[in-house]
């Protein structure tokens, strides 16, 4: 029987549009074996609980659709000789990481592909011991009927490390929560529910109705998000902006943020450098000049607990 040489195109798209390219795969290589991977850069990089990756295979190269292009990426270096971690410059999507020039391979976020359930096999968990609590990959085990591999380096490999977060005290002695990206360009702290949030009739309703030390928090799943952020489930909790220390004004712009402003009553922010997602803020939200609730990107969290941060949030059963 004669070689099959049969190819088929998947677009992908980040949601502005500014990086736009399709990939020519062989039939007989899809679909693509896809992981969540659960290190500390594709949490802290993504703002996400993880991001869904797909290594292509050998031969296949992106081809961009103009106008898009490459220079429409953002790339931040990852170690010396690893290579780079690439998102749009303009909405801050997640596009692929890429190894080193000399050997450039793409692993591309397959949540930016057009109908990428028919192409993408998503079935393994990577690095979900990084996390401390295991994070979303303690909740999904199985799809599709099979159950998901889970692998982790061995306790003596160096990429067995796991990043350690540390319990942080404000200037009162009253526990503090760091927020913070992979690059560091976004850092800032934020409290437990105060006394005078708990009263104040719009905060209160984010403040966690089973144990009031805590704030909301939510998976997000939907078609928006995906294509901001570049993987398929994201992580937010709600917090009052006027919480954050520093001080964060209603621009949302800190430290190495850049916004996008996605719709008349949405702005997005993310790092510049590294692409991390920070916040989302939707104008129902903002009742009155003194009152402004945000999304926070539960990725960039750094409880010492885990990425669940389970002793400062309080997750809804339900996806938003």
């Amino acid at each position: 029987m004669a070689e099959c040489n049969e190819s088929k195109t998947l677009e992908a798209k980040c949601y502005c549009g500014a990086v736009h390219y399709t990939i020519d795969v062989p039939v007989a290589k899809l679909p693509l074996l896809t992981h969540l991977c659960h290190c500390s850069l594709c949490r802290y990089g993504s703002g996400a609980p993880c991001i869904f990756h797909a290594p292509l295979p050998d031969g296949v190269k992106p081809k961009f659709v103009e106008p898009s292009s490459r220079s429409n990426m953002t790339s931040y270096a990852i170690g010396k000789k690893i290579g780079t971690w690439n998102f749009c410059s303009t909405c801050g999507c997640h596009i692929a990481s890429m190894g080193p020039p000399e050997n450039e391979f793409w692993t591309v976020a397959s949540s930016t592909f057009v109908n990428a359930s028919d192409f993408f096999d998503v079935r393994k968990h990577i690095f979900s011991n990084s996390t401390k609590d295991r994070g979303i990959a303690e909740a999904l085990t199985h799809t599709g009927g099979k159950e998901f591999i889970d692998w982790n380096p061995s306790e003596s490999s160096p990429e067995a490390k796991i990043v350690e977060s540390h319990v942080e005290v404000g200037k009162g002695g009253e526990e503090r929560l760091r927020v913070e990206c992979e690059c560091k360009g976004i850092s800032f702290t934020i409290p437990r529910p105060s006394q005078e949030i708990k009263e104040d009739k719009f905060y209160s309703q984010f403040v966690s109705h089973r144990d009031d030390t805590k704030w909301l928090a939510t998976f997000d799943a939907c078609d928006d998000c995906r294509l901001h952020n570049g993987t398929n489930v994201v992580g937010w909790t709600f917090i009052p902006l006027s919480i954050c220390e520093p001080r964060i004004e209603d621009d949302l712009l800190i430290g190495s943020a850049k916004t996008f402003k996605s719709s008349d009553d949405v702005v997005r922010s993310f790092c510049g450098t590294c692409g991390a997602t920070v916040f989302f803020s939707h104008a129902c939200r903002r009742p009155s000049e003194n009152h402004h609730v945000v999304d926070l990107a539960t990725g960039i969290i750094r409880a010492p607990e885990g990425v669940m941060a389970e002793k400062w949030l309080t997750w809804r059963a339900r996806l938003a």
